[in-house]
């Protein structure tokens, strides 16, 4: 009777870990989350500063995702997002000011339904702008990285001028309507009412895009598109329209994100859009390309982590978002769920 190769129990354990493999970015949320109380003595502390990070997550998910859509869809690389994130917060702050009678009432419902209405106008606002910017600036330059590169940028410092001239170089200060203002006390800590705001919101875009991309045909066409647009378009759908839809509605999503981040803030300025590229950037890459879930997680894995370093030792701060991507891409080069392209 001939003995087991000794080999055996390490093809054992690699099985083990190959079907593992898919969650492990999955739980990298909750370790956080566990590293964090056991850094923090206080538990209080602890559940203002994780509300803090998942709702800065949420906000930094919804001005990438689209990002990230475009980046895997279409390979272009989009230095002007930014731009998008901007003109929002600026049409959506104007369309708020104009509502001040219902963002000053006791009201939440009057509250809520003034921010949608502030949303819903930055989202045509800068679809619209998405579509220009699409046609005009974008669509000259497919397949060519560094023109891309050179006219997003250009894109950017251009708009970011005109949004000077018609708001005004000056800094925006505003303030959350009524019924947000404050914060709600549970198990002994501070909880703001907008950052749980802001958790509901991002959680409900996210499982909006999750069931359209999964769930739907113009999600399958989407998804497919990103692994093989030759085939797609083999198959008889005209996936040039599907790319300016997608850059449509990631322009959209960024206005979106910059109304909510500029009430999370409560200033709004004509750069804040290019400030947050950075963040943007990094959550997209350690995300993976084209990928919605990674780029979720990602987000929240930025804002807990930006949260409770900065309380923990405020000057590690600065680099600790460049310190994660670098831990992530060591461990998966491609991003923590890579979208696998045909080849």
């Amino acid at each position: 009777m001939s003995a087991a190769p000794k080999h055996a129990p390490t093809m054992a354990k690699a099985s083990v870990m190959e079907r593992l493999g898919p969650w492990l970015p999955m739980l990298l949320v909750p370790v956080i989350m566990v590293l964090g109380l056991l850094a923090i003595p206080s538990t209080s502390s602890w559940l203002t500063l994780t509300v803090s990070g998942l709702a800065m997550g949420m906000m930094i998910f919804i001005m990438a995702s689209g990002m990230t859509l475009v980046f895997g869809l279409m390979d272009v690389i989009n230095f002007g997002h930014g731009v998008f994130i901007s003109v929002g917060a600026f049409v959506g702050v104007s369309v708020l000011l104009v509502l001040s009678g219902m963002t000053g009432a006791p009201s939440l419902m009057l509250n809520l339904l003034a921010i949608l209405l502030a949303i819903i106008a930055a989202a045509i606002a800068t679809g619209a702008l998405g579509w220009a910017f699409e046609r005009v600036i974008v669509k000259p330059v497919y397949g060519a990285h560094l023109k891309q590169i050179l006219v997003t940028m250009g894109g950017l410092i251009v708009v970011e001028q005109l949004i000077v001239v018609l708001w005004g170089p000056e800094e925006i200060y505003i303030l959350r309507p009524e019924s947000l203002q404050g914060a709600v006390t549970f198990a002994g800590a501070a909880l703001e009412k907008y950052r749980l705001v802001a958790v509901a919101v991002g959680l409900a875009l996210f499982l909006g895009m999750r069931y359209v991309l999964r769930s739907t045909k113009i999600g399958l066409i989407v998804r497919a598109g990103v692994e093989n647009g030759e085939m797609v378009e083999a198959l008889g759908y005209r996936l040039r329209l599907v790319f300016v839809g997608v850059f449509v509605a990631g322009s959209a999503l960024a206005g979106l994100g910059g109304v909510m981040w500029g009430l999370y803030q409560e200033v709004i300025t004509a750069h804040m859009g290019q400030q947050m590229m950075i963040l943007i950037f990094i959550v997209v890459i350690i995300g993976g390309l084209g990928s919605v879930e990674g780029c979720f997680i990602g987000a929240l894995l930025v804002g807990l982590l930006q949260n409770y370093i900065a309380f923990i030792e405020p000057k590690a701060a600065l680099i600790s978002n460049i310190a994660l991507m670098v831990a992530i891409l060591m461990w998966r080069p491609q991003g923590m769920i890579p979208v696998v392209k045909a080849k």
